[in-house]
């Protein structure tokens, strides 16, 4: 096997010949799939740092420009409105798109349109984010059945979100639970014996225990004397415990293998009874993993704003920057034409009547 397959040393291969039973090919076949599943997932962790800095180069200057220029319009309005130019319903137009400009940029940071925008809104930027933060916690609340358990405290929107999504979590465990439980119960109620899937099961995990307990003993940083060899030490049995609390059989076999505590030539002598034991734990991790890539590129799609039903890959992120430029070059060319207008007193009040008109 390639020196790039990192769990070659695993595979179930006697020399000269392919796996010579059903359950040597259904482990090496779940080794191959855990391999795939974490070069997949190195992949979406490089596409997502790549894009990032993509868009970090193309993008930002461009929404730079666009808040600056944004500042300059909410500025025209605001010197407009300290005139007597403007007719009461155009100059209440007018506060209307200045506290829009500014409250955007506010959000972003800009304390001078936060006070620009309180001194022309009734509503202070504070107290429309306690508006918004109250109607997030009645819709919260009506899907949890329940007031959220904060003594009444005043809470943001992004406080009221982790609370909300805690609550929806405990929920979701009580009931994995009460499932658990109830399947316990079924099967203690079948005849005495266990299935072969059970007994394998069963055998799966004593495997995973012993091997992680011969891991700890051999491991052990306190009975190492010699300071390197305890450090090293101490970061394999760090790995050792997180790979043992996400039941990651392949991380412990190569543990157990760079800590040179292995055979080489045993994994390729184990019986069929107990390679079929240990490919239950593969598949086990075969399907976190999955969920893991699915939770991966779920995130990436959402913070870069892929379309739903759309996978995260190098094209539609691709097409994600074209389509962001886009939209950035066509604001800033609506605000240069926009600003023409509301620099020239003859244009402002046409342009503030189609404003309104429009919404």
């Amino acid at each position: 096997m390639p020196a790039s397959d990192p769990a070659a040393a695993l595979r179930v291969l006697p020399p000269g010949a392919q796996p010579r039973s059903a359950a040597a090919r259904a482990y090496n076949l779940q080794l191959t799939r855990i391999d795939k599943l974490r070069s997949q997932l190195a992949e979406l962790d490089a596409l997502g740092q790549q894009h990032r800095m993509a868009l970090h180069s193309a993008v930002e200057p461009l929404r730079r420009r666009l808040a600056s220029e944004q500042r300059g319009l909410a500025l025209a309005l605001d010197a407009h409105l300290q005139g007597k130019l403007l007719s009461r319903v155009q100059a209440d137009t007018a506060r209307t798109v200045l506290c829009q400009l500014a409250r955007v940029l506010a959000e972003a940071g800009d304390a001078g349109m936060r006070e620009l925008h309180d001194r022309h809104s009734l509503r202070t930027l504070a107290q429309l984010k306690q508006d918004a933060a109250d109607a997030l916690r009645q819709r919260l609340e009506a899907v949890l059945g329940e007031p959220l358990d904060d003594d009444g405290q005043d809470m943001s929107a992004e406080q009221l979100l982790r609370a909300g999504m805690e609550r929806l979590r405990r929920a979701q465990d009580d009931s994995r639970a009460a499932r658990r439980e109830a399947a316990q119960a079924r099967r203690a109620r079948k005849k005495p014996g266990a299935s072969a899937h059970e007994a394998e099961q069963q055998d799966a995990d004593t495997l995973l225990r012993r091997l992680f307990r011969q891991l700890a003993s051999a491991l052990h940083p306190d009975r190492e004397t010699d300071p390197h060899a305890r450090l090293h030490k101490t970061a394999l049995m760090s790995e050792a415990n997180a790979a043992y609390e996400r039941r990651d059989l392949v991380a412990l076999l190569q543990i157990q293998t760079r800590a040179e505590l292995a055979d080489p030539e045993a994994v390729r002598q184990l019986p069929d009874a107990r390679l079929a034991s240990l490919t239950l734990l593969l598949k086990a991790q075969v399907a976190e993993l999955e969920r893991e890539r699915a939770g991966r590129q779920a995130a990436l799609a959402a913070e870069f704003d892929v379309p739903e039903g759309v996978s995260p890959n190098a094209n539609t992120l691709l097409q994600n920057r074209i389509d962001q430029t886009r939209e950035l070059e066509d604001a800033l060319a609506q605000l240069a034409r926009d600003r023409a207008q509301v620099d020239d007193p003859a244009r402002l009040k046409r342009w503030l009547n189609a404003w309104r008109d429009a919404r």
